[in-house]
């Protein structure tokens, strides 16, 4: 399905802000916690809504009737577990757009961890910077990505990959630093893991 939800800086894009009663917030709670506890298929979109949860316009609530609508067709999704013919213990999947907020221009980070062949755990949230190019917005979600994995390592092993081949290159090569020299200090915390050999591709 579609997880485009549009901003609403301009609120006469998406009409008159809608009245927030307990039923709304109601759905809204309800949104949060499958995307949070079991269904990572739509951790995005309602991601995205959650930033116009306090004050929706039309066009969030018909976002949010069209979410339940893909939700009721699709109850037969599950999460399943099982071995995978993988020898590593986790799977992790990253990535991120590039100025995919069309009000702030931040980008968005999302990552999904696998055990076997189950998600264990996933997130999708805009960055707190504004990236300057495709490979920094990916170097900042894997700085995200691998803090969950150092965190889950710590009950098990571990297992890093990164699906942007720039953003591991800029991890691996102290070299890239000039060209993204104006990154937060914080995000350099990936490149002393990998130097560390904490985590590896």
């Amino acid at each position: 399905m579609s997880s485009s939800v549009k901003s609403d800086d301009s609120r006469a894009r998406h009409g008159a802000l809608c009245t927030v009663n307990s039923s709304n917030r109601s759905e809204f709670n309800t949104l949060f916690y499958l995307a949070v506890a079991t269904r990572p298929d739509i951790a995005h979109t309602v991601g995205n809504l959650a930033r116009f949860s306090k004050s929706p316009g039309m066009a969030h609530w018909k976002a949010v009737k069209h979410l339940f609508r893909y939700i009721k067709g699709t109850l037969g999704y599950k999460l399943t577990y099982s071995p995978s013919s993988s020898d590593k213990l986790f799977t992790l999947y990253t990535n991120a757009d590039h100025a995919g907020c069309p009000d702030t221009g931040r980008s968005t980070s999302g990552f999904v961890i696998k055990m076997g062949t189950g998600a264990i755990s996933w997130s999708s949230r805009l960055q707190s910077i504004v990236a300057l190019s495709t490979t920094e917005a990916e170097f900042v979600a894997a700085v995200s990505a691998g803090q969950e994995v150092l965190w889950l390592r710590n009950l098990l092993t571990e297992w890093f990959d990164v699906s942007n081949l720039s953003a591991l290159s800029v991890a691996k090569n102290p070299e890239h630093r000039g060209r993204m020299k104006h990154l937060d200090l914080r995000f350099y915390w990936l490149r002393d893991e990998v130097a560390k050999a904490l985590l590896n591709s």
